[in-house]
């Protein structure tokens, strides 16, 4: 029997999601749905959830639990991870309030900055663990790596933990339709090429017919931008940049050091950035699953439509050698020929039974390579430190990231790193 494995299967929606998807695709049926998560509750919650959805949807796929890991993974021909090493409690709350101590304030803190880059300290050693596992159990398997910081973790598995990865991000998907829907612009028969690093892919190109749409979608974004909207980050930046940016503009704010800025909080209103979002998100999603609990585990009658995560349509397209597209995060191999080799890049690339095939996209926009290079410079420190254990990776990665540097002073970036080593404890290696 073949065999998917999900790891971190105890966040039950994405896990019906994605396992969902894999029960109503032809081509994945009879293979057994492997999940596994630390957490021994919530696992057995997906469980019950996926057996139920399972027998309302009529899947011939076997729902199987695992408390053992590596038996978990034994065999599996595909590993889908989404695993949170750390929570909300203690390591979100770390990553937000030691910073606002020293007068850095972040919005999501799960890509970049401070907390993206502790993020990174605490999750990779665990997915090289995985790796070890996988090595010893299922050496052919591909891994998709739903987890953030995606670059930094993708590249981690693919360098040092030598598995077949790719990073699987919804921005990309998301990117035109949402764009469009904002604008009140039709997408149908709209082509994109998209293609920069993760959370900072860039949209290259929007044609219909031939045409290009990039004049009318800038004449209908300037005429929102004068009122007051959730996206003005991302808007600011096309102007700016020319090139509207893959990732929401919350995720933007502090992706580059001129938005969130102690001395002009002006900015915060006039681009309506909201701070310390991803700790408000993370508690009402803590409180909607006491209510949500209910309707999914122990619904006899769940239903599931296909979603449009990545996941199933390409382990279909490896199963039936049908070729599927995707914007996947991969090693940059020369596809992007402007932005260092060792760098994790997002490109569009062909699944087929081959696997995963990264396709070539030549030099980037000089300004929006320089961009790329501001987040890969700290997302390749913090992969040093991570692998070498030095300490002093730590305060490089913290000093060359945009919003950090352009906030605070080495002597306080090297302080809080200090403190928010101290605090993450035994959620991190030991460094040196």
């Amino acid at each position: 029997m073949s065999k998917i494995t999900f790891l971190g299967a105890g966040s039950a929606v994405f896990a019906k999601n994605v396992l969902g998807d894999c029960m109503m695709t032809p081509a994945l049926q009879g293979f057994e749905l492997a999940l596994f998560d630390i957490d021994m509750q919530r696992l057995k919650d997906s469980e019950n959830m996926l057996n139920n959805l399972k027998q309302s949807i009529g899947s011939t796929c076997v729902v199987k639990a695992y408390s053992d890991r590596k038996e978990a993974l034994r065999g599996a021909k595909y590993v889908v991870n989404a695993i949170q090493v750390g929570g909300y409690d203690p390591c979100t709350i770390t990553d937000f309030e030691i910073p606002k101590k020293y007068g850095l304030r972040q919005t999501i803190a799960d890509t970049l900055g401070i907390g993206g880059i502790f993020r990174n300290l605490r999750t990779l050693p665990v997915m090289l663990d995985f790796a070890k596992d996988i090595h010893e159990v299922c050496p052919d398997a591909w891994f998709l790596n739903y987890t953030n910081p995606m670059a930094v973790l993708t590249n981690g598995m693919n360098t040092y933990g030598g598995v077949k990865t790719v990073g699987l991000c919804h921005s990309v998907q998301a990117c035109m339709p949402k764009l469009f829907e904002a604008l009140d612009m039709e997408t149908e028969g709209v082509r994109t090429k998209i293609a920069g690093i993760n959370h900072m892919g860039w949209l290259l190109e929007a044609t219909k017919d031939g045409v290009d749409l990039y004049p009318e979608i800038k004449r209908r974004a300037r005429e929102k931008q004068k009122e007051q909207h959730g996206d003005m980050i991302r808007f600011e930046l096309m102007f700016r940049f020319g090139y509207y940016v893959t990732e929401s503009s919350e995720h933007n704010a502090e992706y580059h050091p001129y938005f969130i800025k102690k001395n002009y909080p002006e900015l915060i209103e006039r681009f309506n950035i909201p701070l310390d979002e991803y700790p408000r998100r993370c508690v009402r999603q803590i409180e909607k699953w006491k209510t949500m609990r209910e309707e999914l585990v122990n619904n006899k009658n769940l239903e599931h439509t296909r979603s449009k995560e990545y996941a199933s349509f390409m382990l279909e397209a490896m199963e039936t050698n049908i070729p599927f597209k995707i914007g996947g995060n991969v090693m940059n191999t020369g596809l992007i020929t402007n932005l260092p080799k060792e760098a994790c890049v997002e490109v569009p690339c062909l699944v087929d039974a081959n696997g995963v095939t990264p396709t070539y996209v030549g030099d980037l926009p000089p300004q929006l390579a320089a961009l790329n290079r501001t987040n890969i410079n700290t997302q390749l420190l913090t992969l040093e430190a991570a692998i070498t254990g030095k300490k002093e990776h730590i305060y490089h990665a913290a000093m060359l990231d945009p919003h950090t540097s352009a906030e605070l002073s080495i002597d306080d970036i090297v302080a809080m790193c200090d403190d928010m080593i101290e605090a993450h404890g035994d959620w991190i290696p030991k460094f040196v």
